[in-house]
């Protein structure tokens, strides 16, 4: 059976759904650690750390959850039916930070509708 490939639009949701999840947890978060007084510092740095493995954490187990919502999932590129790696994921998201929406630009040339961070750590998306 050929894959289903996310068009770009639906992708762009999954990331505005990831930005509100991350936003909301920032100020839960925040809204907390105001009721104390002192707080130490390892907790705010754990915090912080949190919202920056949330992607790469949930790839590795197959989807954020803007992917969720828009059914797209990453899997490995040379064999769809696996979950990207760890490593896989650790690669994916700083490229796909770094480059922001230019790493999108790819997208929509290439067959297999993979962004530059797909590209460079092996993944695809697929519809389920």
């Amino acid at each position: 059976m050929p894959e289903n490939y996310p068009l770009l639009i639906e992708r762009l949701q999954s990331t505005f759904i990831d930005t509100l999840v991350l936003i909301a947890l920032m100020i839960g978060f925040t809204s907390i650690l105001d009721h104390f007084a002192h707080v130490p510092d390892w907790v705010t740095i754990v915090l912080f750390a949190s919202l920056i493995a949330y992607e790469p954490i949930c790839m590795t187990f197959g989807c954020t959850l803007g992917n969720y919502v828009k059914k797209i999932r990453v899997r490995q590129e040379s064999d769809t039916s696996r979950h990207i790696n760890i490593f896989q994921a650790i690669i994916r998201y700083p490229v796909k930070l770094l480059l922001g929406w230019i790493s999108f630009l790819t997208i929509n040339s290439n067959p297999k509708r993979r962004a530059i961070h797909d590209l460079a750590s092996g993944s695809v998306m697929i519809k389920v």
